[in-house]
């Protein structure tokens, strides 16, 4: 398997890859087009980590998103999916089983600027090595200082439901379709309050908050891919840039142009986002 891959289509990421050493680096380069991984299962853990743009992976009963300056780990032998966004350059890390004591469980992780620059040497080694010679000696700390990255919680929890599967979808594919909850519980055939019990029993959430989340990850990876404010207002159906920094913001804990401007420069990144003028200080 070649070491560095620049695909538009993600056919050259050998998916059954299992490294032979305790811990492996990939870079993938993805090109004009959007890139999507379908289904699969790595015996080894992965972590998912956007140098530039934004990834989105989806397991099961849940979507995880890839912001700058983080990453997802999904535990051996958990089935998902990943889709990125045009132009991104991608890490994944491949951890053998037991090599190290990290989540049973998926989880966002944020990567410092040192473990971020480890990870990117790595990806341009051999992809085995000498035990006890210096790219292991990296590999080692490399682990060690991931095991010691603290954690988010940037997801989408992902009903399973077949009904609500079909408006998950829907949404995911128009993020600005505005039908109410009156007209999905109409086309699903159940009443508002079916569908809002429903929801909440599978998610956690009710109807109208899950929908609000799930703008809010969509937000995040078109803004991480490099989108406007104002583009992604609109594309969300906002009646305003201002109505989406505001609902942002409540999320997040910061105006959207601040949360990725501050997450870039963190990565070592120096492109700005710009925010119309009436948001550009934050509150």
């Amino acid at each position: 398997m070649t070491r560095s891959d620049r695909t538009s289509s993600g056919a050259s990421l050998d998916l059954d890859y299992e490294p032979s050493v305790p811990v492996m680096a990939h870079r993938v380069d993805v090109e004009a087009r959007e890139r999507e991984i379908p289904i699969h299962v790595h015996r080894s853990g992965q972590l998912v980590m956007a140098l530039r743009g934004a990834v989105s992976c989806d397991v099961p009963g849940a979507m995880w998103m890839v912001p700058p300056q983080a990453g997802v780990w999904i535990p051996g032998g958990t089935p998902h999916s990943n889709h990125s966004t045009a132009n991104a350059v991608i890490f994944y890390l491949f951890v053998a089983p037991n090599a190290a004591p990290l989540p049973a469980s998926c989880c966002t992780l944020r990567i410092s600027p040192m473990l971020g620059e480890m990870i990117q040497y790595l990806a341009g080694q051999p992809p085995s090595y000498e035990a006890g010679g210096p790219t292991d000696r990296l590999a080692r700390v490399l682990l060690d200082q991931l095991c010691a990255m603290p954690t988010e919680e940037i997801f989408l929890p992902m009903p399973e439901d077949a009904r609500l599967r079909k408006v998950s979808r829907a949404m995911m594919r128009d993020p600005s379709d505005r039908r109410t909850q009156k007209d999905w519980a109409g086309k699903l055939g159940m009443s508002e309050r079916t569908l809002n019990r429903l929801c909440t029993a599978l998610t956690g959430l009710s109807f109208g908050r899950w929908r609000r989340q799930l703008h809010m990850l969509v937000a995040l990876r078109e803004l991480s891919g490099g989108a406007t404010v104002q583009q992604v207002a609109y594309d969300l159906g906002y009646e305003s840039p201002s109505a989406f920094i505001t609902m942002f913001k409540k999320a997040f804990g910061k105006p959207p142009a601040t949360y990725i401007n501050d997450r870039l420069l963190a990565a070592g990144e120096g492109r700005s986002l710009a925010e119309p003028a009436p948001a550009l200080s934050p509150t």
